[in-house]
């Protein structure tokens, strides 16, 4: 009986760590989110005033040349960067800075252990 009470304690001690640090990671992945996004938002606004500008001088000043079709010429150019950017945005993703590598790693050696 003395040892399934040693070996309850240990498996709730051993659950408690994990929590602990489940919860350690989830506040630094928070703390990644909320700085990307800030990053993020900020960015957003800065290009949309670049572009705004950008796109008014080059209109402007290419109309008499090619009239309309500087219009369709903007949008590619736009389209493509939207395009280079959802790509940059994915990979960012998948370099893993929004998942818990050492909870996930103690939770296999923990199964490994058990097991």
């Amino acid at each position: 009986m003395g040892g399934l009470t040693g070996l309850a304690k240990n498996v709730f001690g051993l659950v408690v760590s994990r929590v602990e640090l489940a919860a350690l990671e989830l506040s630094e992945v928070r703390n990644h989110v909320l700085e990307l996004l800030v990053i993020f938002s900020l960015a957003v606004l800065c290009a949309m005033f670049a572009l705004a500008y950008g796109t008014a001088t080059i209109v402007a000043l290419a109309w008499e040349s090619m009239g309309w079709k500087i219009l369709l010429l903007m949008f590619a150019v736009f389209i493509a960067v939207t395009i280079g950017l959802v790509l940059k945005a994915k990979a960012m993703l998948k370099e893993g800075k929004l998942a818990f590598p050492e909870t996930m790693n103690e939770l296999k050696n923990d199964r490994d252990m058990l097991l």
